[in-house]
């Protein structure tokens, strides 16, 4: 196990590393964002009013789609906000700084652009599958928007790596999540963990992926302003430290931070390459793993999905993972040192909420966070084994997938977190070539529909009559 640990470490560093995946993410990210005319800074403000406010409309029959707008982007979220947004954030300012938390924004703000491009093409191109439900995500766009061998070959990759995937970050490291927190806050034993898991997550896969928007759409909201609403309680308790603590965020992202305390002092590279890979990780832009999601709602046209689906990062990355850092930064817990980075934002609520409220608040948006992750990642590495072997698989996916919680709960799992991202980012890697190929056309149709609709106000009958003028053949 010992070797097997070494080879996953070893070519992970590689399609991490500073040379393939990050520079691929940021390029690619930095090129939609160009082709897009900035359009998550152009379109924030419309886009969240459509996202929680006005967006009900789009949720009709006519237009295809399995569960609202609103639904999908709860399940995206559901998968997306999850452990890296308390321990991934924490392990990057331990080893980088704090301005590791600048390129981590950074990241965020250029992949809300790769976000919304997956999330149109997922529309854009998805298809109808055996039991009348919508099917969509790269391993369909790469395959029907490029054509010949290079789209299959694309498209396939994508499936196979997802299906790995959704085992390994999104099932049996979650449920170890769950687990070590529900022994550590409530005394409850692994073994019983995994049996509730092994229930929970089995009853709302039988329902699909309506079950699945339902559920998030109920449960997100709420963990998520749990979550925030401990780390604003912190934040106001420590007022008078968040202008220092923003001053040393930007300083450090382009000076290095000097050692003190336990930390041991980080160059300029390595804050860059921590805040992004961190950033990456969290919020899964250019994955193309949220279009899978995207692909199942209702809407009257792919643009208003994408806006929509495009608020997840900024939700994720901008809100949550901010949250994170500046708790972790303005209580001054964050030079602790690598050793302390697990536990470093339970450490962080401790000192700014009272009694024992701080860490259990932390514990319990852990086993949140998982939970959801678990519930999204189903859904997602279901529809890529599909889209490979057809709806025969989709019941053995399930029984396996919930079999494998229970397993998770009770073991212990390095190599498999190190599988885990390799996995990961290897998905990445046909998505982000893809989306580079095909961001002509999303850069083309968007426009044009912005130019048509540019509040998001048009009824939903105006634009599936604009749809047919355009001669888009997508729904």
């Amino acid at each position: 196990m010992e070797d097997i640990q070494r080879v996953l470490d070893a070519i992970g560093a590689v399609v991490w590393g500073p040379f393939v995946l990050m520079p691929l993410l940021l390029l690619t990210g930095l090129w939609l964002t160009y082709r897009l005319g900035g359009l998550q800074f152009r379109m924030l403000g419309r886009a969240l009013r459509h996202a929680f406010i006005d967006g009900s409309g789009d949720s009709s029959d006519k237009d295809g789609g399995d569960i609202s707008n609103f639904q999908a982007l709860t399940t995206a979220l559901a998968a997306t906000v999850g452990v890296g947004n308390i321990v991934g954030v924490a392990t990057a300012i331990s080893l980088g700084g704090p301005g590791s938390l600048f390129w981590i924004w950074v990241t965020g703000l250029v992949g809300m652009a790769s976000k919304y491009s997956e999330a149109y093409l997922g529309i854009r191109f998805r298809t109808t599958d055996a039991h009348g439900d919508q099917a969509g995500g790269p391993q369909y766009y790469l395959r029907r928007g490029i054509k010949g061998p290079l789209g299959k070959v694309l498209g396939v990759s994508f499936a196979v790596f997802a299906v790995v995937a959704s085992f390994g970050i999104g099932n049996l490291t979650q449920a170890n999540a769950v687990a070590t927190n529900m022994e550590e806050t409530f005394g409850i034993a692994p073994i019983a963990t995994g049996a509730l898991l092994f229930i929970l997550v089995g009853a709302v896969l039988l329902g699909g992926i309506q079950a699945i928007g339902k559920i998030t759409a109920a449960f997100v909201p709420l963990m998520i302003l749990l979550y925030v609403g401990g780390g604003i309680a912190v934040l106001c308790a420590n007022l008078a430290n968040i202008p220092g603590a923003l001053a040393t965020i930007f300083t450090d992202a382009f000076t290095g931070t000097a050692a003190t305390g336990g930390f041991v002092g980080s160059g300029i590279i390595l804050a860059v390459q921590l805040g992004v890979a961190r950033g990456i990780f969290s919020n899964e832009s250019g994955m193309g793993s949220a279009a899978i999601a995207a692909a199942a709602a209702k809407t009257p046209h792919p643009a208003r999905q994408g806006l929509v689906s495009m608020t997840q990062t900024f939700i994720d990355t901008i809100v949550v993972v901010s949250i994170t850092g500046l708790v972790i930064i303005v209580t001054g817990v964050w030079d602790q040192g690598e050793d302390r980075a697990g536990t470093m934002t339970a450490d962080a609520f401790s000192t700014g909420l009272p009694g024992e409220w701080g860490g259990v608040v932390v514990s319990l948006s852990i086993i949140f966070f998982a939970f959801s992750t678990i519930v999204g990642w189903s859904y997602y590495g279901e529809r890529a084994l599909e889209s490979l072997v057809g709806p025969r698989g989709t019941l053995p996916y399930r029984m396996v997938f919930i079999v494998a919680l229970f397993i998770g709960s009770a073991t212990e799992l390095g190599v498999v977190w190190s599988f885990s991202d390799l996995a990961n980012g290897l998905m990445a890697i046909p998505n982000l070539i893809g989306l580079i190929i095909l961001s002509g056309l999303v850069a083309r149709e968007t426009k044009a529909y912005l130019k048509f609709d540019p509040k998001l106000t048009q009824p939903a009958e105006d634009v599936r009559r604009f749809v047919q003028q355009q001669k888009m053949d997508w729904s």
